[in-house]
């Protein structure tokens, strides 16, 4: 399974998270970092083109695949702020106390093993006045649908890179410490087939002050 998770699952989610419908969610959450962002879950940096040159100062991609930061510094070779790739998982976050001004989740939540633990990490980066702003898959509110997914999900799981399809997105979040200002939801991708995947939550949330 190296070979695949090192040389194949890449390719497969940069085309699975590139999809039109999905690429529509990144742009509307995206181009709102600002100042020194941490973006968990770069990947190859398919949000790279899509941040607001003018309001970001530096963005630290991190990323356990360490193989994918080869596609996405040539997605990052023309932006105008520097770009900086670490190679760890999201529960592990080597910056200092209350440092970064924007967390960017997009399609992450779905694959790290340790969700409670990542997201205590990106809370302890965060800025006191700092964002969290997500753009996530996730549980299904059809109770019909939340049930294929959850049939799925182990075999999913194998495939996809540990992608989860049945997680509750907004509960994880308050779960984490974090309050939600802001979230919309709906499938993205109408064909049924496709709905197991599709349900997305796109949003901003703050650390919670208890």
């Amino acid at each position: 399974m190296k070979t695949y998770d090192d040389y194949v699952l890449p390719i497969v989610l940069d085309r699975l998270c590139g999809i039109e419908g999905i690429a529509e969610q990144r742009r509307r959450i995206v181009p709102q970092a600002r100042g020194l962002v941490l973006e968990v879950g770069m990947g190859t940096g398919l949000n790279l083109p899509i941040y607001d040159h003018r309001a970001v100062d530096r963005v630290i991609g991190l990323d356990p695949s360490t193989r994918s930061f080869k596609k996405a510094a040539r997605r990052a070779a023309p932006l105008r702020f520097p770009v900086e790739y670490v190679g760890l998982r999201g529960e592990e976050i080597p910056l200092p106390d209350a440092s970064v001004d924007t967390v960017l989740l997009t399609y992450t939540l779905c694959s790290i093993a340790e969700p409670g633990r990542a997201l205590a990490e990106m809370r302890r980066v965060l800025k006191p006045d700092g964002r969290l702003l997500f753009c996530e898959h996730g549980r299904a509110p059809a109770e019909r649908l939340y049930r294929v997914q959850r049939w799925v999900t182990p075999m999913w799981r194998r495939v996809v890179g540990g992608c989860h399809l049945d997680r509750d997105i907004p509960k994880l979040l308050r779960q984490g410490g974090f309050r939600i200002q802001e979230m919309a939801s709906d499938y993205v991708l109408r064909p049924w087939l496709l709905r197991i995947a599709s349900f997305q939550y796109l949003g901003i949330a703050q650390a919670s002050s208890t």
